[in-house]
């Protein structure tokens, strides 16, 4: 007799026969999806579409629209991208996944490149994917691993395996090629056909993908020129450092020379803000407002502080003055599409009010300002402000860098900085480190220290908190005068040491127990660094605590 399992899904319940896979289930209900569907999540676990159900599980199938199913998809198309680069130019090209931009990938050829050659990479890929060919998954002994990996040139990710203590690896396979990757995979390249690529320059390119971000399509590329070279010039002291990958920088924290580095690092962080500080010292007859915004845990506050610091020592006294005392009235607060207060809006700031008091003030005049009460939903006016001549306004809010606020000031009157977290370094060639990954880190920490919120509280936040930063931060960032990346190539070792405790508290229950778990591998990649020799004045302390300026 047919042994049989009970299926629940979209609260509905089917029964099927014992092994079935879910590839085999999905093509059920593949029609209710715009995307084909790449993962599964079985009672609480991912799992590929592969995997077969031995007994009575609940099912939601994912596609790319999901966070999970894209950055499968992501990591298959970059899989296929490898497999062309080395049918069409030999097994020793290669490429170099960099970084995020543009919600796309920004990519290096290890050969020269060209846009015909972009082009004929682009039609590979469309052929394999046509192929329908399929990628299995093998498992292997790690020191096996190793050597595979060393015997084709890729020393990084042979290097990632030295630092796994794990006895076995599991690689995924296409075609006679074999690769690690850092989240499951679709079972055969016919499911990831949604992708394009776009030649940027020297052996630049960009491969783009619908994200949950942009209604699910390829968004047209649009360069962006502060933010790639901020990129780049961090890449290239990374280089000089020979700190590239987390193979580099466990090398350092194995030879004990980690403190040098922190060192180095905080040097070359104060050196830059210390240029903004001289550059706008340079223009202070002209320049009366600095404004300020940059994502979530990016580090806003301390390095506005500091700025401060660097602006008084060249006779300078900033006025700090925060967006959010100008908040409407709550009862006149925009509502979102869940019909909660949207908060992050630009509706929800009084700028006829604040365009006014900062015109105000830059005529010399005496005015009242507003403190924002949050518990009362209210602003009271208690700070009576009047600039002289040395008197500068810093101005920090979401919305610093949008054009509709003080349209009333002279753009020569303003200068605008974007602040954010680059990290700089790579897993390995092929597996890059998201920044948003490096900033959710920061916030978990900080939101349990400072608010007592459980990690489930801030992964629960987080994806509204993207959502806000897409539709009021990104957009405006070529706007800056100057972007600063705040990130430390040291800090992800530091941040495990803090974070690493507080992710194993979510119970394999929660919703929320995947995500902790897919951080907890990253951070697995990474040895730990105290923070006995950052300094108090570090960006980082403004998470993890004891800093200059917070505490």
């Amino acid at each position: 007799m047919m042994e049989l399992v009970e299926v629940t899904i979209n609260n509905k319940k089917r029964q099927y026969s014992k092994d079935i896979t879910l590839q085999e289930i999905a093509k059920e209900y593949q029609s209710n999806f715009r995307y084909p569907i790449l993962l599964a999540r079985v009672n609480n676990s991912l799992k590929e579409l592969s995997h077969p159900i031995k007994k009575d599980s609940y099912i939601e199938f994912l596609d790319l629209t999901s966070r999970e199913g894209n950055r499968c998809h992501i990591n298959c198309l970059t899989f296929i991208m490898i497999y062309a680069v080395k049918k069409l130019y030999g097994k020793d090209a290669d490429i170099k996944v960099k970084h995020s931009l543009d919600k796309g990938i920004y990519i290096e050829s290890t050969f020269k490149l060209t846009e015909a050659k972009v082009d004929a990479i682009k039609d590979m890929m469309k052929s394999i994917i046509k192929a329908d060919m399929p990628i299995t998954k093998a498992t292997i002994e790690r020191l096996e691993a190793m050597k595979y990996f060393e015997n084709n040139g890729d020393f990084a990710k042979a290097g990632v395996m030295n630092y796994n203590t794990d006895n076995y690896i599991t690689l995924y396979r296409l075609g006679n090629l074999y690769n690690y990757f850092y989240s499951l995979m679709p079972p055969s390249t016919e499911l990831v056909k949604d992708f394009d690529l776009t030649y940027i320059k020297d052996n630049g390119f960009i491969l783009r993908f619908p994200t949950v971000y942009i209604n699910d399509k390829i968004k047209k590329y649009k360069h962006h020129p502060n933010m790639f070279e901020v990129f780049k010039e961090c890449r290239e002291w990374a280089k000089i450092m020979n700190i590239e990958t987390c193979v580099d920088l466990n090398r350092v924290v194995s030879l004990g020379k980690i403190n040098d580095l922190i060192k180095i690092d905080e040097t070359l962080q104060s050196n830059r803000l210390l240029n903004v500080a001289k550059e706008i010292n340079l223009k202070k007859d002209k320049i009366k407002i600095v404004l300020l915004a940059g994502p979530s845990s990016s580090g806003k506050t301390t390095t506005s502080r500091k700025l401060c610091l660097f602006l008084k020592s060249f006779g300078l006294n900033p006025r700090v003055i925060s967006m959010d005392d100008y908040f409407v009235e709550r009862e006149q607060t925009p509502i979102d599409e869940s019909g909660k207060y949207d908060f992050e809006s630009l509706e929800a700031l009084d700028l006829k009010l604040f365009d006014k008091q900062m015109a105000s003030l830059l005529k010399g005049e005496e005015v009242l300002l507003p403190t924002y009460n949050f518990s009362l939903g209210k602003k009271e006016f208690l700070n009576r402000i009047q600039i002289g001549d040395k008197d500068i306004l810093l101005i920090e809010g979401i919305h610093a860098l949008d054009n509709k606020i003080l349209t009333n000031i002279p753009r020569e009157r303003k200068y605008k900085i974007y602040i954010s977290a680059l990290t700089e370094l790579n897993i390995d060639n092929h597996n890059r480190i998201s920044t948003t990954d490096n900033r959710l880190l920061r916030r978990i920490i900080r939101d349990n220290r400072t608010r007592n919120y459980s990690v489930e509280k801030t992964l629960m936040q987080w994806p509204s908190v993207r959502v806000g930063e897409e539709k009021y931060i990104f957009p405006y960032q070529d706007e800056a005068d100057f972007t600063i990346n705040t990130a430390a190539i040291y800090e992800i070792g530091v941040l495990k040491t803090y974070v690493e405790p507080l992710l194993y508290s979510v119970s394999p229950t929660s919703p929320y127990y995947e995500e902790a778990m897919r951080l907890l591998r990253f951070l697995k990649l990474f040895l730990p660094i105290t923070s006995d020799a950052i300094p108090q004045d570090a960006i980082i302390r403004e998470f993890i605590g004891n800093s200059y300026f917070h505490d």
